[in-house]
């Protein structure tokens, strides 16, 4: 994606003497200036799938599909390996070995934000958007200008586009970078700068016609430079655009614009304030989310969709579903003009909420006429009625199975439903589905540092990162330690970490006021079958130094492989055990439990049996370390 720019476009590169990696072009790599080569195609294919997933392992089975995406030759591993050495010799001599590293995940290729573009792409986004939220718009445009800087003349990896699994890659890159520049040409907008912006403006819309935020900002920074009758024309081409291509009117939203712009009033920088959609109902977005942009752009992309999709964000307790699905709905409010509306699908109690009682709340909340029938297929009659007239986005949070929700779900219009859950919900057909595994430690950081204070975190990074790992990276646990040393003032980083990596004790320290992850854990607890409970402690025992394999489960569980392998993708379904993601053979798959749920579930052992012999009271004591500088400078 070539990006228009008033500004000369610029680079970034690293410290002398460093290795700086370019995706957002084609893939290069130089050295104190110096282009270094990066050998023939298959070789920079295994490069640019590593640098795509920077400090992440990458299974083998990856690497070999994109490699060679019909079928591998016998002399695949080999042949991999070559390019694994050649990768390694691109940094200085005795430092490949410990940049691109091999463990039980794949390959996984360490590299610094000073050292990637995407990883300097990824920090400066993410403050120019913060600069936002404070207000701060001069600083928000000029850090999200300095990110599209960074953009190349030509689309990213367009030489190596031809690979269906880069080309996806490269895809996802240019979604994240069209994102950014309409938030940078809002800001410059909303500043009065809307001059800088017309032109980029106007050749983005010629390639992408049917995005609707781009169109809106090219009519404001025409509006505001004085060319009304151009504005307007622009409005009317997408109006008829939209009616010949979709037989669909623009939204509610982009009218009320188009009317401003008419009337001469003062038109926003986006095509309608945040929040500004009636009938919202949603809980507050949160102040200290961090990360998961790949996730939410995905969200946001599905949800979005002019004829409505039902979206299930599913992950273990704690991974931060509700908070993604919550920021997407905030996000999303300028295209749903009927509402955007929360409904939790449990008690407080935790126990499941039924479709009767969900039904009401929702005819309450939304206006349904006739809401509150006694008889139930009437009632979610009249609510299919209601919800195909209108454009409205529903976000279910913690659902626990599909029959209460089935029936919640829109059988026509252009409405659209985010579930949360921890199980797949795999009985719902026709859904699109993201998965949230815990995040990489550097997002988990950052949420710490937000909690506790930047100064704190950095007077002793090796314990903030020691904090994080037994953690497990997971957000809720993150959150509830980084409130808990909030109020800990004097408490060493270092104390704390100590706590947390004493195993029986673990779960004693994340208690935050009447937040605990133990009493999560236990909601989740409380939806295993009896069976899945025992699997699931015998394998908590097991995956303690790091993650087990079926063989491995199926010694320990002592039963056939055939019976271990659905006893393991059961706990899957559930969201209590985690698998790589892509095609991999069962056989070869490294399973994990999350290291909290684990600890919870051998310390349940005692009361719900164990399931025959005695149960270990903790794990073995070590757990897996990823990729992370102790220095964050």
């Amino acid at each position: 994606m070539s990006l228009p720019s008033p500004l000369s476009t610029g680079t970034f590169t690293g410290a002398p003497g460093t290795v700086y990696f370019s995706l957002l072009g084609p893939l290069s790599a130089e050295s104190g200036g110096v282009q270094l080569p990066l050998g023939p195609r298959k070789q920079r294919l295994v490069l640019a799938t590593l640098l795509t997933r920077p400090n992440s392992p990458v299974p083998v089975e990856v690497l070999t599909d994109v490699v060679w995406p019909e079928g591998p030759p016998r002399t695949a591993r080999k042949n991999l390996q070559v390019y694994i050495s050649a990768a390694r010799a691109l940094f200085a001599p005795g430092d490949g070995g410990d940049r691109l590293v091999h463990g039980c995940g794949g390959y996984r290729l360490r590299v610094e934000e000073g050292e990637l573009d995407t990883l300097r792409f990824r920090t400066l986004t993410r403050a120019g958007r913060a600069a936002g939220e404070r207000g701060d718009l001069r600083t928000a445009a000029r850090l999200l200008r300095e990110a599209l800087d960074l953009w190349g003349e030509r689309p990213p990896l367009h030489d190596l586009r031809d690979s269906a699994g880069v080309a996806e890659e490269a895809e996802r890159l240019e979604s994240r970078c069209l994102t950014v520049y309409e938030d940078w040409a809002e800001a410059e907008i909303e500043t009065g700068r809307a001059g800088v912006t017309v032109d980029g403006l106007r050749d983005l819309v010629e390639r992408h016609p049917f995005r609707e935020r781009l169109r809106a900002a090219w009519m404001n920074s025409l509006h505001q430079t004085g060319r009304q009758a151009e504005a307007l024309a622009v409005y009317d081409d997408y109006r008829q655009l939209l009616a010949r291509e979709l037989g669909l009117e623009p939204s509610p939203a982009m009218a009320a614009l188009y009317k401003a712009v008419l009337g001469r009033r003062p038109a926003s920088g986006s095509v309608a304030p945040r929040g500004a959609a009636s009938g919202a109902s949603l809980p507050a977005d949160s102040r200290y989310f961090t990360g998961r942009e790949d996730e939410l752009a995905r969200v946001l992309e599905v949800s979005a969709a002019p004829e409505g999709a039902t979206l299930i964000v599913s992950g273990p307790a704690g991974v931060g579903k509700s908070a993604v699905a919550v920021r997407a709905a905030h996000l999303l409010a300028d295209r749903f003009p009927d509402g955007r509306v929360h409904v939790r699908a449990r008690r407080d109690d935790g126990t499941a909420r039924t479709a009767a009682d969900m039904l009401d709340e929702l005819g309450r909340v939304c206006g349904v006429p006739g809401r509150g029938r006694p008889d139930a297929a009437e009632a979610e009659n009249a609510w299919q009625d209601w919800l195909s007239e209108r454009r409205l986005l529903i976000v279910l949070d913690d659902v626990a199975d599909e029959g209460p929700v089935r029936g919640l779900l829109p059988r026509s219009g252009r409405s659209s439903v985010l579930l949360t859950a921890r199980g797949q919900l795999a009985g719902l057909a026709g859904v699109h589905r993201v998965a949230l595994d815990a995040p990489e430690e550097d997002e988990a950081m950052e949420l710490l540092e937000r909690l506790i204070g930047p100064g704190r975190a950095l007077s002793d990074p090796a314990s903030a990162l020691r904090i994080v790992r037994a953690c497990g990276a997971l957000p809720l646990a993150v959150a509830v330690s980084g409130m808990r040393l909030t109020v800990l003032r004097h408490l060493p980083l270092s104390e704390y970490a100590e706590r947390l990596e004493d195993a029986p004790c673990a779960l004693d320290e994340l208690v935050a006021g009447d937040v605990s992850v133990r009493a999560r854990l236990a909601a989740g607890w409380r939806d295993l079958s009896p069976e899945d409970r025992r699997a699931l402690t015998r394998l908590s025992v097991l995956a303690g130094d790091g993650g087990f394999t079926l063989e491995r489960a199926t010694d320990v569980l002592g039963c056939p492989r055939r019976a271990a392998l659905r006893s393991v993708e059961s706990l899957i379904g559930t969201g209590a055990v985690t698998s790589p993601p892509g095609e991999v053979t069962a056989h070869a798959v490294r399973y994990e439990v999350p290291r909290l749920l684990g600890l919870y579930a051998v310390e349940r052992a005692p009361a719900d049996g164990g399931g025959g012999e005695a149960i270990p009271r903790a794990f073995p004591g070590s757990f897996p370390e990823r990729a992370l500088p102790l220095s964050r400078g």
